[in-house]
């Protein structure tokens, strides 16, 4: 009896591990080491099947990334994110929902990819002869609701009727609850309720389906979002982008009835092009660096002083997609090329001497002293040269320091070049240019208000890549990137 039994729990176990391994085999959720053998996993929302199963598809055709589509609610699909986070991208209906998943550090990059609105449907030939939402909330009808706990629409159409004071009384008609809007829109067709709140593109899957005013409800913008967790972000993202490119995701959603939010135009390697001060470069190139390792793009940037750079884009209407200025001064000369600026950072100008301060150099009027020579910037072609002149206005000392001036340089950098090579006695600098010199430098703190920069990103307004360039923001304001600004010397303006 013993031995039938042992033999009995050892052929139970072999069965318990060949499932596993059959798992294993088999569970599309599995990860691997290398991105192309691995399946792209994606968790969307019932109500947006239709258009993002109809773009995967395509995508799989054309460049053979095999997509696993789950499809749920919303919340549903969020609390199996909390619980084991096995997708790469999550799509829930309602940018309610991306928030959360934010604020759990659940998602990275969150792309747009269209808006749609919840509307009132009544079941075929409407028996019921419901005219408005006054009719649900008076008459003994039978309301099927999507389940605010697990569907964006039910979500967002109990948090409008809670702010209107008219939920108690829809709450009363409310027969079934169901957990996705694709479930709620059957309900009516099949007459097993009167009506309910669905999308505006589910009623055009069912046709039958009437819609009926229901007063002013707030759009949802729907978004691909990037799984924090995700072992193939790059894969991620790419297939992110062809969902949200407007001449590819964009014309299905449009197509489907969906409003499109004009993204990015679609390319497998975008090219994006960066403008930025030469002082940004530092605290910049790693960051940039990493964006272009994840997303699988390409930032092509041009550093230089900034008034060079304003002069380009003025004289040969080479704007790019991005502007990083120096300081607010130049964003603004340009200000009907971009968008409003975000600042980032702040960067303090400085009297940089050499090591030993020979010559006793203290406040920016020592700088008059007989025989020194002194490096500025120059005011027509760099921030730091206009902050300088503002700042030597304000301390009235210009014509003294001005006499010693030997050579105004378009950057910083140039100016400690020359320090170094012993050219120079002293230079009116940033304090981030100091950086990795301290063993031959020494910076003279400034005490005048107005010798600050602050450095600005914004996105140009006819770039054919404003979202990429808004995630490279993004990606600049991270934690991570606050860590690196400070060590460069710049005083922190971000997140």
């Amino acid at each position: 009896m013993s031995q039938n039994r042992s033999v009995g729990l050892a052929l139970a176990s072999l069965v318990v591990f060949a499932g596993l391994v059959a798992l294993l085999v088999f569970n599309p959720f599995r990860a691997a080491s290398d991105d192309q053998s691995r399946k792209l996993v994606v968790f969307c929302a019932s109500g947006l099947k239709a258009p993002v199963a109809q773009v995967a598809a395509e995508y799989q055709k054309r460049f053979g990334v095999e997509i696993h589509l789950q499809y749920g609610g919303s919340n549903t699909l969020l609390s199996q994110l909390q619980i084991a986070p096995l997708a790469d991208l999550y799509i829930p209906a309602d940018e309610s929902y991306v928030s959360q998943a934010r604020d759990k550090e659940l998602i990275a990059e969150v792309l747009p990819l269209a808006r749609m609105k919840p509307v009132l449907v009544v079941s075929p030939g409407n028996p019921k002869k419901i005219a408005d939402l006054a009719d649900l909330l008076t008459r003994e009808v039978k309301l099927s609701h999507a389940n605010p706990e697990a569907a964006a629409v039910g979500k967002l159409a109990t948090d409008h009727l809670k702010a209107t004071g008219q939920w108690d009384a829809f709450a009363k008609r409310i027969v079934v609850q169901k957990p996705t809007v694709n479930d709620v829109a059957t309900d009516v067709h099949l007459a097993t309720a009167d009506a309910g709140f669905v999308w505006d593109i589910t009623v055009r899957q069912i046709p039958e389906l009437s819609t009926i005013p229901a007063g002013e409800l707030p759009s949802a913008t729907l978004s691909a979002c990037v799984v924090r967790t995700s072992s193939q972000p790059t894969a991620a993202l790419r297939f992110a982008r062809f969902l949200a490119a407007a001449d590819q995701g964009g014309k299905v959603f449009a197509a489907d009835g969906y409003t499109p939010v004009n993204g990015d135009p679609w390319e497998e390697t975008p090219e994006l092009k960066l403008f930025a001060g030469s002082m940004l470069r530092p605290a910049t190139e790693k960051i940039i660096q990493a964006f272009e390792a994840r997303e699988g793009v390409q930032v092509v940037r041009v550093y230089n002083g900034c008034g060079i750079l304003v002069g380009q884009m003025r004289a040969d209407k080479n704007v790019p997609d991005a502007f990083f200025a120096c300081d607010r001064e130049f964003m603004d000369q340009v200000g009907d090329l971009f968008d409003t600026g975000t600042t980032v950072s702040a960067n303090q100008l400085v009297i940089l001497v050499h090591k030993g301060n020979k010559h006793g150099i203290k406040r920016l009027g020592d700088l008059a002293k007989p025989g020194l020579r002194v490096g500025i910037g120059h005011e027509k072609q760099c921030a730091m040269g206009v902050l300088t002149q503002r700042t030597l206005a304000e301390d009235k000392t210009t014509s003294l320091v001005m006499k010693n001036v030997t050579v105004q340089s378009p950057t910083g950098d140039m100016l400690v070049n020359q320090m170094l090579t012993g050219s120079l006695d002293a230079v009116v600098a940033y304090i981030t240019n100091a950086a990795g010199h301290a063993d031959k430098l020494e910076a003279i703190p400034i005490n005048i208000a107005c010798a600050v920069a602050e450095q600005p990103y914004a996105v140009g307004k006819q770039s054919t890549h404003r979202f990429l360039a808004a995630r490279l923001l993004d990606s600049i304001r991270t934690q991570g990137s606050r860590e690196i600004f400070e060590k460069a010397g710049f005083q922190w303006k971000g997140k």
